[in-house]
């Protein structure tokens, strides 16, 4: 990508799918590009708002891009089969990066400054130099397959999968000589931690949604939307996603998904929408609202983690072409739902 205008963005973009493939949250990419991408892009003259933008549109495929944990948390709360949801995210978070790859080379095209081409000092790197630097992804992408490939393909379940995954890690860990006491110790600790604060996470949504629809919340939020305002379903659903975007200025994807969850898919599977389609549905607009001021998740991430030359405006400033590509992204896969539906459908019925 060196000879292109923004050919170390739209890299930078290819980086966080693969990172989001990896992890399955948008916190690694953040972290990931705001401390080695985004030095880099700054040394090479690109524009502080654009890769500002870039890194935060980029990481935010973290929750979408499967393996993702909000689609397992959704999952869980909706009763849906992961893997069908993991499938789902898998054409609508490649085409959203599609987008953002498209806007960056638009945008650099017109506008060369914004992100100039490397320079033939940057770019006479040898083949064996290429693929020493190569070789070192081939691992990680090596733990995704053999974990991914048999949860895909049926072989084993969700938890055996997790299994292979950790076990594959382990033994790669050992293979490079860096598994040592302290960190064994420190990967059970945290893998505890986050274990039981999911659990905690995904019994509270489940006994407040048993409690709201056993008191009848379900069927008057229905009833109220349906039969007294006499609302379109198609509306019903825009608003459900617009109350999305206002709570994300707050809330994380976690506690909108405990809080609000358990009222809207009951709504959602009686209106007769898809509840596959929904989740993806679901996490693109999370991902609009992680962005989008004045209390967006990634903002404040990326305020923490940018150098000190990087506003607040800037970063503010940054995100907003990229939500715009989102909403795009959003709008397609609500007009045409077998953008989501074709993969898991086409998997499964095989």
């Amino acid at each position: 990508m060196g000879p292109v205008n923004g050919g170390l963005a739209i890299g930078t973009i290819g980086l966080m799918v693969l990172i989001s493939a990896m992890n399955g949250l948008s916190v690694a990419g953040m972290a990931i590009g705001a401390t080695i991408a985004l030095p880099e892009l700054l040394r090479r003259n690109y524009d502080k708002r654009m890769i500002t933008g870039v890194i935060q549109a980029g990481s935010s495929l973290g929750i979408l891009v499967p393996p993702s944990v909000v689609l397992v948390l959704y999952a869980m709360i909706a009763r849906q089969p992961v893997g069908q949801l993991w499938l789902a995210g898998v054409i609508p978070g490649l085409m959203m990066a599609g987008l953002f790859i498209l806007y960056i080379y638009i945008r650099c095209k017109l506008q060369p400054q914004l992100g100039p081409a490397l320079g033939d000092e940057h770019r006479n790197i040898s083949m064996s130099e290429k693929l020493r630097l190569l070789n070192a992804g081939l691992l990680p992408l090596g733990i995704f397959a053999v974990m991914m490939v048999p949860f895909v393909n049926g072989w084993t379940s969700l938890v055996e999968s997790s299994a292979i995954g950790a076990l594959a890690a382990l033994l790669t860990a050992v293979f490079k000589g860096r598994m040592t006491k302290q960190v064994f110790e420190t990967t059970i600790r945290q893998t505890l931690a986050i274990t039981c604060m999911f659990m905690w996470i995904i019994l509270a949504a489940m006994g407040f949604g048993a409690i709201f629809d056993g008191l009848g919340a379900v069927r008057a939020i229905d009833d109220l939307f349906t039969e007294q305002l006499g609302l379109n379903p198609w509306v019903i659903l825009i608003l459900m996603q617009l109350s999305f975007l206002v709570m994300g200025t707050f809330l994380d994807d976690t506690a909108m998904l405990v809080i609000v969850a358990p009222l809207y898919v009951p709504l959602v599977r009686h209106l007769g929408f898809d509840l596959i389609w929904y989740g993806v549905l679901y996490t693109i607009t999370t991902q609009i609202a992680y962005m989008t001021p004045p209390f967006g998740y990634n903002l404040f991430l990326m305020r923490a983690m940018a150098p000190p030359e990087i506003g607040v405006r800037d970063i503010y400033v940054s995100i907003v072409p990229f939500v715009l590509v989102m909403i795009i992204a959003l709008a397609l896969i609500l007009f045409f739902p077998q953008i989501a539906l074709w993969l898991p459908n086409y998997i499964y019925q095989k």
